[in-house]
């Protein structure tokens, strides 16, 4: 049934190792923008308590262009930048750059979402009350949409690992990495389904946490 039978199994650990290390720094610094980027969305959009209708409009729309570039346009576009910020554009350390250009403002519009499905009414009664912007901000909304920001989170780690396989194809490392040399250019079959079996486990796994973590602060 599986051509090349030796399945390699020095690799695979490696190869996960490689994709959990793209998938934790790019996750983290993206989350590191994006977050604070969907509060302004947010805020700053008609009606709302800081109301900025310009900035609003156009932050909106760079986020709108850079998310309709697909991420394998977006690698390559990026070559010289990623070149400039860190001196290289391959390996593990060249795929972080364009992986967090990526997530970022997808975090942010999940953000958005996610902060948007606050009752408006518990926001004007605290302003009613005299809270500031930045109590609002930290008491209300964030606090109040943890459950649904940790879902998202989830959701873009998801995206990254998906983002990570593509990435593998020019040479970034990882699991991708794997099943496009192994798999796919010496079609070795029992690689390729060994590489989807991880990732589907991996997923399968960060859902769950993801599930239960939001569970968890739904009954706090």
């Amino acid at each position: 049934m599986f051509n090349g039978m030796d399945p390699h199994w020095d690799l695979y650990l490696p190869a996960l190792q490689e994709t959990l290390y793209m998938v934790g720094w790019s996750i983290f610094l993206g989350t590191i923008i994006g977050i604070p980027l969907g509060v302004l969305l947010v805020i700053t959009r008609p009606g709302h308590i800081f109301e900025q209708p310009i900035f609003y409009q156009i932050t909106s729309t760079i986020i709108n262009i850079i998310r309709s570039v697909p991420f394998i346009i977006l690698l390559f576009a990026l070559i010289p930048f990623t070149k400039m910020l860190i001196g290289t554009f391959i390996g593990v350390e060249g795929a972080i750059v364009p992986l967090v250009v990526y997530v970022a403002p997808y975090i942010a519009r999940l953000m958005e979402s996610a902060l948007l499905e606050v009752d408006p009414g518990l926001i004007e009664a605290f302003q009613a009350m005299g809270a500031t912007r930045r109590q609002i901000i930290f008491n209300v909304m964030l606090k109040e949409s943890r459950p649904a920001l940790v879902l998202s989170l989830t959701i873009a780690v998801i995206g990254l690992i998906d983002a990570t396989a593509m990435a593998g194809i020019i040479g970034a490392g990882g699991l991708g990495n794997l099943a496009y040399r192994y798999g796919f250019q010496r079609w070795e079959t029992l690689v390729m389904v060994l590489t989807v079996i991880i990732l589907i486990v991996l997923v399968q796994l960060l859902q769950t946490a993801g599930n239960r973590i939001a569970r968890s602060l739904r009954k706090d």
